[in-house]
C-alpha cells in the first residue's frame, strides 16, 4: 500500500502546529523558572517577563523557609522504600496470578479484584485510612506512608506484570524446579532477571507518582519533621499572603531530582512500554 504523501502546506501546519503544542505544554515550566528568580513586585508589573537580574534569594530563602535538606531526605526515604516494595510485591503478585489464572477460580477472583480497586479514588477511602493508621500509630510517621502509598500502588503495578509475565515460558521455571529449585529461587532467579523491561516501567513510573504525592501525605504527614517536599509548598501561602516567588523556586528545587531520575529512566520507561505492548 503506498504511502500517504503531504503537500509542502500540510508539513508547514503540522510543523506550527507542534510548536504551538511545545509551547504551550512547556510555558508552566517557563513561567516558574523566570519568577522564580524575580522579586514580588517584578512579578506583579509582567509575570511573563525575564528578571532584570539573576538572584539566587528565593532558593536560599526557600531552603531556610521549608528545611529543603530534611524535606528531601524524607521523600528519597518514602520515594525509595515504596519503589522498591512496589516491584517486589508486584512482581510475586502478578506472577501467581498470570501462572495460575486459568487454575484457581480464587486468583481468577484475586485478578478482578485487584482491576476493581484501581478505579477507586482515594479520597473514598480517606476518613478510614486515617482512623485506621491513628489507631495503629502510624500517623505522623513514614513507615506508615510508605505503607499506604505501597498499599495503593500495588494493584496497577500488578496489572503490568500480569500481562508481561504470561509472555515468559513457563518451561524455564520448569526446568529449574527439575534442576532442584522451588518455587520461591524459580521466580528470583529464573524469571524475575527477564522482567527487566516492565520492571524499569513500574519502577520510573511510580517513582515519580510516590516523589509528587499530595493526598496521602496531608492526611498522614501532619508534623514538619516528617513532611515531604510537596507537603511543604504549603508553607508560602497564607490566608492574607502568598510569595509565588519562593513556592516557584521550592517547586523547581523539588523537581530537578526526578526530572534527573526520569531523564535516566525514559529509554527503560519507553522499552518496557513497547516490549508490553508487543508480548501482550
Amino acid at each position: 500500500m503506498a504511502t500517504m504523501r503531504r503537500s509542502p502546506v500540510e508539513k508547514v501546519l503540522w510543523t506550527v502546529l507542534a510548536v504551538l503544542v511545545i509551547f504551550l505544554f512547556l510555558s508552566p515550566f517557563y513561567i516558574a523558572v523566570v519568577n522564580s528568580f524575580k522579586t514580588q513586585l517584578e512579578t506583579a508589573e509582567n509575570a511573563l517577563a525575564l528578571p532584570s537580574s539573576l538572584s539566587f534569594a528565593n532558593y536560599q530563602d526557600a531552603m531556610k523557609k521549608i528545611n529543603f535538606s530534611k524535606s528531601l531526605l524524607n521523600t528519597l526515604i518514602v520515594t525509595v522504600a515504596g519503589d522498591v516494595l512496589i516491584v517486589v510485591c508486584s512482581s510475586m503478585s502478578g506472577h501467581a496470578i498470570a501462572r495460575n489464572l486459568n487454575k484457581h477460580i480464587y486468583f481468577k477472583i484475586l485478578d478482578r479484584v485487584f482491576l476493581s480497586s484501581i478505579m477507586i479514588p482515594f479520597q473514598v477511602i480517606m476518613i478510614p485510612v486515617y482512623k485506621i493508621f491513628k489507631s495503629m500509630g502510624l500517623i505522623n510517621n513514614l513507615l506508615g506512608m510508605i505503607i499506604m502509598l505501597t498499599g495503593i500502588s500495588v494493584a496497577y503495578a500488578t496489572f503490568l506484570y500480569v500481562g508481561f509475565i504470561k509472555s515468559v515460558p513457563v518451561e524455564l521455571e520448569e526446568a529449574a524446579r527439575i534442576d532442584g529449585c522451588n518455587q520461591f529461587q524459580a521466580f528470583w532467579m529464573i524469571v524475575f532477571p527477564l522482567l527487566k523491561p516492565i520492571t524499569a516501567t513500574v519502577a520510573a513510573l511510580h517513582a515519580m507518582w510516590l516523589w509528587n504525592d499530595f493526598n496521602i501525605s496531608l492526611i498522614l504527614l501532619q508534623k514538619d519533621e516528617v513532611r515531604t517536599l510537596t507537603i511543604k509548598q504549603f508553607y508560602f501561602f497564607s490566608e492574607y499572603a502568598s510569595d509565588y516567588n519562593m513556592a516557584f523556586a521550592a517547586a523547581i528545587m523539588g523537581m530537578i531530582p526526578v526530572l534527573i531520575f526520569f531523564l535516566l529512566m525514559q529509554k527503560y520507561l519507553v522499552g518496557g512500554i513497547t516490549a508490553g505492548a508487543v508480548k501482550g
